[in-house]
């Protein structure tokens, strides 16, 4: 059994686990949207609880070089490139009319008490967020020297992540931006920047059909 068929199978339980949430998707439907039989899937997986792992792991490991790789690459300002990255989830709310939402976040609502076993598998992608957005803080020019930036970065992942959750309860953006807005307002009164929104990232970022 080859690594890409690993990889059609887990990529295409995340992309039905997003769209769909756990408990409603079937194996049965796994295997027909990856193009396998059930004994490719059970050579790499024991259970459809253990391809959860697989799939939280796929997201752990595709952070970096599929989200936030690319915004650093196009915004060379770390605190910029932070609200490039709030523009990015804007979009992606946008253009699927709020739903859908954050997949590591729908994950963690939906499977946190019923699958214990997952929650640090969970933990881990939110601490690497974290750790992504607090070395951008430790980039940035003209952060107080005691600003705890773990802290910061927790609190940018509290906005985005709230932010998210509330725009798909309403139905509309406002929740989402009213909270970004705010997040701003915190980095102008922090430090006195002010963001160029002529260098915001609006355009949409390639990520193989996902995103994270």
């Amino acid at each position: 059994m080859s690594l890409e068929t690993r990889n059609r199978i887990v990529e295409a339980a995340a992309r039905l686990f997003h769209e769909q949430g756990y408990a409603a998707t079937g194996v049965a439907t796994i295997l027909r949207e990856a193009g396998v039989n059930s004994g490719s899937l059970y050579h790499f997986f024991a259970s459809k609880d253990e391809l959860l792992k697989g799939v939280l792991h796929w997201y752990e490991e595709n952070l970096y070089p599929l989200i936030m790789q690319p915004l650093e690459d196009a915004e060379a300002d770390p605190i910029a490139r932070i609200f490039c990255l709030m523009d990015w989830y804007r979009q992606f709310m946008l253009d699927n009319e709020c739903r859908m939402g954050c997949p590591v976040g729908n994950l963690a609502l939906e499977v946190s008490d019923t699958h214990p076993e997952v929650r640090p598998a969970i933990e881990r992608n939110f601490d690497n967020w974290v750790a992504i957005i607090r070395g951008w803080l430790e980039q940035a020019d003209g952060l107080p020297d005691a600003l705890d930036r773990d802290a910061v970065a927790r609190f940018v992942l509290t906005v985005m992540e709230g932010g998210v959750m509330q725009a798909r309860a309403a139905g509309h953006l406002r929740p989402f931006e009213d909270s970004v807005a705010q997040l701003r307002e915190y980095f102008e009164t922090l430090t006195g920047w002010r963001l160029d929104r002529s260098s915001m990232f609006s355009g949409r970022l390639a990520v193989n059909g996902s995103s994270t």
